[in-house]
Formats: C-alpha cells, sequence, structure tokens
C-alpha cells in the first residue's frame, strides 16, 4: 500500500466515528498531513455539520498551509444555511494538495468540488479507495440504488437454526457474539425485525455498550398493521425507498422479515454468527424463491471470518450481478 492509499485508509477508520450520528450526511473522515506527520483530523459531526474537512483544517489553523489533505469524500461544492461549502474553505486554506478517495454522485457536487479546488491553483488527485468506498457504502448505495444498504443478521446453530422447536433463542450466541451484534446496532440508522419476533420476544433493539446508548438506532417492523408504541412500520421490504434518511439498515429477523428481504433482492451484506451448537429447531430461512441450485452460487463473497469466544462470525457481501 502506497502512502497516499495509506492515508486515505486512515481517513476512512476515522470516518466510522461519524456512524451514525452524520445522518442524513454520509460519514466522512479528513487527515491533514505534513511532512509525513498528522497534524490535524476531522470527522462529520453530528448532525451532519460541520463537515469532516472543516473540523480538521479548523483544528490546523495555519498549519494547514503547504499540507495535503486527505478526505474520504470529495469536498462538497454548494452553499448550505448550515455551513459554507467544503471546496471553498479548503480553497482559502493554503493546502497544497488535495487527495480524494471517493468522487461525490450527489449532483450539487459531482466532479465541482475538485474542479474548484484546481481552479484555485492546489493539486486535487482522485484515488480510487476501496476502503473510502466501503466506509460511505450506505451512502453510495442511497444516491445510486434510492434505498438503504441493507445488512442481514442471522445468529444460527450448526443446524442453522434460529431458535429450539418450542421457539426458545435466547441465547444462540455467546456474549461475546451479542456485544459485537450491539456494535453492529450502533452503527446503523435502523433496525428492523418481522412482526412475528415483535410479538413473540417484545425486543429491545437497543445499544447495550457502555458509552453507545445514544447510538440506539429507530426501531422498525415489518408488517402490514399497526407498529406499537416507539416502533415504526414497514409494510414490505420494497417500502425501504421511503425510509428518510437511513443509510444504514440493519435487519435482525426473524426468518419471514429475512426471507422476505431476500426474495425482494435486497440484502446487501449477510452477517452470519456460527454457534457451536445443535438444537434441531426452527430454521433460519423459507422459501425466498431460488429457481435452482446452480443459481445458488456466486451471489455471495466472504469479506470477513473471525471468531467471537466460541463463536465463529462469517461476513458476506452480495456479488455485482445479485438481483436488485
Amino acid at each position: 500500500m502506497n502512502g497516499d492509499a495509506r492515508w486515505l485508509a486512515a481517513a476512512a477508520a476515522l470516518a466510522a466515528r461519524a456512524r451514525p450520528l452524520s445522518r442524513p450526511n454520509p460519514g466522512v473522515g479528513a487527515i491533514l498531513v505534513k511532512h509525513g506527520r498528522v497534524i490535524a483530523r476531522g470527522w462529520t459531526q453530528p448532525g451532519g455539520r460541520p463537515h469532516a474537512e472543516a473540523v480538521a483544517l479548523d483544528a490546523a489553523g495555519e498549519a494547514a498551509r503547504g499540507a495535503t489533505l486527505y478526505v474520504t469524500l470529495e469536498p462538497c461544492a454548494h452553499q448550505s444555511p448550515r455551513g459554507p461549502a467544503c471546496a471553498d474553505l479548503v480553497c482559502d486554506s493554503g493546502v497544497a494538495r488535495v487527495v480524494i478517495g471517493c468522487m461525490d454522485p450527489d449532483p450539487r457536487t459531482s466532479g465541482s468540488g475538485m474542479a474548484r479546488i484546481r481552479a484555485a491553483g492546489i493539486a486535487a488527485e482522485y484515488h480510487p479507495s476501496p476502503a473510502c468506498e466501503a466506509s460511505l457504502s450506505g451512502y453510495l448505495i442511497s444516491r445510486h440504488r434510492g434505498r438503504p444498504e441493507v445488512t442481514l443478521k442471522l445468529a444460527l446453530s450448526l443446524d442453522g437454526c434460529i431458535a429450539m422447536a418450542s421457539g426458545e433463542s435466547q441465547w444462540i450466541t455467546g456474549a461475546e457474539a451479542r456485544a459485537h451484534t450491539h456494535a453492529m446496532r450502533a452503527r446503523s440508522d435502523a433496525i428492523l425485525v418481522g412482526g412475528g419476533t415483535v410479538r413473540a420476544d417484545a425486543p429491545r433493539l437497543d445499544v447495550r455498550l457502555p458509552g453507545l446508548a445514544e447510538r440506539s438506532p429507530e426501531r422498525w417492523v415489518l408488517t402490514r398493521g399497526e407498529a406499537g408504541e416507539g416502533w415504526r412500520a414497514l409494510s414490505s421490504p420494497q417500502a425501504i425507498a421511503a425510509m428518510e434518511g437511513v443509510q444504514y439498515l440493519f435487519v435482525e429477523g426473524g426468518a419471514g422479515a429475512a426471507t422476505a428481504f431476500l426474495a425482494a433482492g435486497l440484502v446487501d451484506r449477510l452477517l452470519i454468527y456460527r454457534a457451536p451448537i445443535l438444537v434441531g429447531g426452527r430454521p433460519a430461512l423459507g422459501d425466498f424463491g431460488l429457481a435452482s441450485l446452480a443459481g445458488a452460487h456466486g451471489q455471495w463473497r466472504l469479506r470477513e471470518r473471525r471468531q467471537l469466544g466460541s463463536d465463529a462470525l462469517e461476513v458476506y457481501e452480495a456479488t455485482p450481478c445479485s438481483p436488485e
């Protein structure tokens, strides 16, 4: 990994601090580097302002002159009553160079942010960064596909069950896996379960990790009826396009909701927590419309595998050819 790619990856890691509190804006990371050392950094603040570049440049002050700004997303070029255009802030900062990891698909910026910076005599370069794109996945999907990124979480036994035959499901996985799930909730704008899960388990679906309770996502239930107090109703998987301000949707189940989202071709990411137990109970999925076994191959690619206590986690992403 060359120097620019390394700094962009560092900015992408920094951007994780913004998610999901930056909504409705994307979580962006920015790092100012001078003589090989970080002189300032920033990430999008809660509510979406100030932007990452503004935070980093304000922290650096005059020291920004001659530095290189690494930013995960192209600096915005549009004026807003909530704050100035970041491209203008960059132009006035005295930085010598700007390296951008992902161009902004927002038509208000889309290339014009970089063009404005170049017009000011500053070297501005686009270095496509997988790390930056991954850090902005929900924002990019919402811009390109008009819906949130959907992560489906399944906690399974070795025989693919999510509960005993009696319906008992607490707990399939151990404490480490459950803590990881809560961390994933904290990175989501909204969390969804099926109506049957709400009726059977009355789940809290909050974040129960020290210091992260305020990051508990909005609670949604997949139902054609009314949602109870503290819940919002989603009539169908396709209705996620109308979830205003939601870039990251975490679907926790049960089997009906998971099957419905898979049948609609609306799952972008799978988190599979597998416990070393056999229960002979209720399967995780129903028929989601797969026409042939051959059609099941090539739909998912493994992105991560790790051990969480006695449980195993596998993370899969849908391949580009997956149905939409």
